[in-house]
């Protein structure tokens, strides 16, 4: 009679030096994950060393540089909602109209009516909110479509702001509201030649992007779950600090710290917070991963929707702000393709398109991808239309890529 002696039990030491590695010793595995998870970094990088090649220079001068957050801030703040949408499995298209129409309403407050600036912003939100209520209880309590509700949104609020405006634009705003998307805070703490404040925000940011990747990965480790391996993370880390740092530098040597950039800076950290760290971000994740076994456990789907779109909404009236500051006025035609390009940044940056998968800091790569592109197009003289076709490969291209990788990962279990 022999006895077999049953299999060693794994240490709690080999798991973390598991998971260190992906939680799997095949090199090709190790690859298609590390890949997917710092591709669009790498990406990034090189389409913009490529576009800076083919500009002469020209894409990273510090007056570039500041042109670009200020022409594309309010895609990004787009982005940062339309993110969150498509994790949970939805889809928004009527972003445009309710950039337009809330720009449209702060407008015929402080520019016909004349009240204070602040009012107009006040009012913008509002109307944003209003608008994603509106839409969320037509998706979570009524049960319709996303794609429907916001498609109908799309034309009704397109239609509301050409009421409001009456078929006219209106100009221009107060310097006060101007600020909103024009302004800049220099001179704070000095510098020689170049503004030494933005400088110090960039190395604050670098160093609470270090460590809060850093305790992501740690507790990652702890539940055993696939990471990058260790060089590829620290690369990504001094990759991402090099390139903000360069990025301060240039906006330093130009006007100084754009304000529009501090809402943004906000804004990707109180929402990246929210969807990593909150029972809310969790169950966004839980809807779009698996809706019956979200609802299963408890997850108060409705409620949860419902709140995606008051929160689209929010984000979309802030857009609305900042556009209608960077045009200093509000016309009826305002917004439009805003969705397309919003969707696009949330795709590129790595959500997918079933849901469950995504993230703002994503999102914000995504869209930053989209403005490097569009702005070195433009340097170089392309014509709108080829712009158009590059833009629908690279999203194109996205998005097979997110299938190629789902696939392989699937065989390769």
């Amino acid at each position: 009679m022999t006895s077999t002696k049953p299999p060693p039990l794994a240490s709690p030491a080999s798991a973390p030096a598991a998971a260190l590695h992906g939680g799997t010793s095949d090199p090709r595995t190790l690859i298609l994950r590390n890949l997917r998870q710092s591709g669009i970094y790498i990406a990034f990088v090189v389409i913009v060393a490529l576009f800076a090649f083919l500009t002469d220079g020209v894409l990273l001068s510090p007056g570039n540089i500041t042109n670009i957050v200020l022409q594309y801030s309010y895609i990004l703040v787009l982005a940062i909602g339309m993110v969150i949408v498509i994790i949970a499995g939805h889809i928004d298209l009527s972003v445009g109209s309710v950039v337009a129409l809330t720009g449209a309403v702060s407008a015929v407050l402080v520019i016909q009516q004349g009240f204070p600036w602040w009012i107009g912003v006040a009012a913008a939100l509002a109307v944003g909110v209003a608008v994603g209520a509106w839409h969320g209880f037509w998706v979570a309590y009524v049960g319709m479509p996303a794609f429907i509700v916001t498609l109908a949104g799309m034309l009704l609020f397109r239609g509301l702001t050409l009421q409001v405006l009456d078929n006219i634009s209106l100009s221009p705003f107060p310097s006060e509201y101007q600020k909103v998307a024009s302004g800049f805070l220099n001179g704070l703490l000095g510098g020689q030649g170049y503004d030494a404040f933005t400088l110090f925000i960039a190395a604050f940011a670098v160093i609470g992007y270090a460590i809060s990747v850093f305790r992501t990965r740690l507790a990652r480790i702890r539940y055993q779950q696939s990471v990058e391996s260790f060089p590829l993370f620290v690369t990504r880390v001094l990759l991402v600090g090099a390139v903000v740092m360069y990025f301060a530098w240039q906006l330093a040597n130009a006007r100084g710290l754009p304000i529009v950039l501090i809402i943004l800076a906000v804004l990707v950290i109180a929402y990246g917070l929210m969807t990593r760290s909150t029972v809310f971000g969790r169950q966004i994740y839980a809807i779009g991963g698996n809706l019956s076994a979200a609802t299963l456990s408890g997850v108060k789907v409705r409620k949860v929707n419902f709140w995606i779109f008051v929160n689209m909404g929010l984000l979309a009236g802030v857009a609305g702000v900042i556009y209608s500051s960077r045009s200093n006025g509000a016309q009826p035609a305002a917004g439009n393709m805003f969705e397309l390009d919003a969707i696009a940044a949330a795709f590129i940056g790595g959500a997918a398109v079933a849901g469950g998968v995504g993230t703002v800091v994503g999102a914000m790569v995504g869209g930053l991808i989209m403005a490097v592109m569009s702005n070195g197009m433009q340097l170089m003289g392309i014509d709108q239309s080829t712009q158009s076709v590059v833009k629908g490969l690279v999203l194109l291209l996205a998005v097979a890529f997110d299938i190629y990788n789902k696939r392989r990962a699937g065989a390769t279990r």
